[in-house]
C-alpha cells in the first residue's frame, strides 16, 4: 500500500509545482507586458516635449496622417472621415471607428493611449485630458520629414527613415526615366474640381506633386509656379483654365463633383486633352502624402508616363 501511495503523492506534487510555475509565469508575463505598455518617451512637439507612450496600441488620428500609422504597422482605434473614406485605407481600417475632433465622448469611449491632431483641431485641452495629444501644422516641414516625425512620435524612427531613403531613390529614379521620355521642358500640372471650383496646385499640397516637382523634378506651367507655388494651391475659373493646362495634365478628380467643364471646347482644346495627356485619378486616393498614398501615386506616374 505504502509503495503505491508514495508514486501517487509524487505525481500529485509535481503537478502542483508545476501549476504554480505555470500561474507564476504568466504573471510575470501579464505584468511584463504591462510594464512595456506604461513606458513612455519624450517627443520634442511643436508645442513642447510631450511624454508619449513608447509602443501606442490605441492611437485615434484626427490629421491626415492616418497612412503613415498604418504603414508603421501601429494599431489605430480612431480616424477622420477624409481617411474612412480613402480606398487605400479601406482594409486596414475595415474595423477602425471614424471620429471627429469633436466626439469627445466616443473618443473616451476608445480608451486611446494616444491623439494625433493637426494645430487647427478644436478641443486640444480636452483631447489631452483624455490621452496624451500631439498636433503638427500642416506643411511646417517638408514631406517626408513629416513622416519622420510620425515616426518619431510613434517610436518608429528608424523604420520611417528607412522608408524615406528607399523612397526617394525609386521616385528620382523615375523622374530621371521621365523626363527622358518626355522631355526636360514639357510642363505638367495638378489640377482638381470641388464644389464647383478648379484648383491647381504648386509643389507641396499633396496630390502626387510632391513627387512630380520636387523628387522627379518635373516642370509646372509657368502661370502655376506664379500663382499657387506660394500657397500650395489657387482657385481659378473655367475660362481661364488653359493657361494652366501643362503639356501633361494630372486630374484628381472626384466623379461625385459637377465635371461638366471636361465637355467643354475650352477644356478639350488644349494641347493636353487634345494629345491625349490627361491623366485621371481618384481624387479620393490623391489626396494625401503619407506613405501608402505616395507609393500608389508613384506607381500611377510610372504606368501613365511610362507605360509600365
Amino acid at each position: 500500500m505504502k509503495k503505491l501511495f508514495l508514486p501517487l503523492f509524487l505525481f500529485t506534487l509535481l503537478l502542483i509545482l508545476g501549476a504554480c510555475n505555470s500561474e507564476s509565469t504568466t504573471e510575470e508575463t501579464e505584468s511584463a507586458t504591462a510594464d512595456q505598455s506604461s513606458e513612455t518617451i519624450t517627443y520634442e512637439s511643436e508645442s513642447g516635449p510631450i511624454e508619449v507612450p513608447a509602443d501606442p496600441q490605441r492611437v485615434v488620428m484626427l490629421s491626415s496622417y492616418a497612412g503613415d500609422a498604418i504603414s508603421l504597422d501601429v494599431p489605430l482605434v480612431g480616424v477622420t472621415s477624409w481617411a474612412k473614406n480613402n480606398p487605400r485605407f479601406e482594409e486596414e481600417l475595415a474595423d477602425v471607428e471614424e471620429v471627429a475632433e469633436t466626439d469627445l465622448e466616443k473618443i473616451i469611449e476608445l480608451e486611446p493611449d494616444l491623439i494625433i491632431g493637426a494645430s487647427t483641431t478644436t478641443n486640444i485641452d480636452k483631447l489631452s485630458e483624455i490621452a496624451p495629444t500631439v498636433t503638427y501644422t500642416y506643411n511646417n516641414v517638408g514631406y517626408l520629414e513629416q513622416h519622420l516625425e510620425i515616426g518619431k512620435v510613434l517610436n518608429k524612427e528608424e523604420e520611417a527613415q528607412a522608408w524615406i531613403t528607399d523612397f526617394q531613390e525609386r521616385a528620382q529614379q523615375a523622374g530621371e526615366e521621365i523626363r527622358a521620355e518626355i522631355g526636360e521642358d514639357t510642363t505638367v500640372s495638378v489640377i482638381e474640381n470641388f464644389d464647383k471650383q478648379i484648383y491647381v496646385f504648386g509643389d507641396n499640397w499633396g496630390r502626387g506633386t510632391e513627387i512630380l516637382y520636387q523628387e522627379m523634378k518635373l516642370k509646372m506651367p509657368a502661370k502655376v509656379e506664379e500663382m499657387a507655388l506660394a500657397d500650395g494651391y489657387y482657385m481659378l475659373s473655367q475660362e481661364v483654365l488653359p493657361e494652366y493646362m501643362g503639356d501633361y495634365v494630372i486630374f484628381s478628380k472626384d466623379s461625385t463633383q459637377d465635371n461638366s467643364f471636361q465637355e467643354t471646347d475650352l477644356y478639350q482644346n488644349t494641347p493636353a486633352a487634345q494629345n491625349g495627356q490627361i491623366f485621371e485619378a481618384d481624387a479620393k486616393e490623391f489626396y494625401f502624402n503619407d506613405p501608402i498614398s505616395l507609393e500608389y501615386q508613384l506607381e500611377f506616374f510610372i504606368e501613365n508616363f511610362l507605360g509600365q
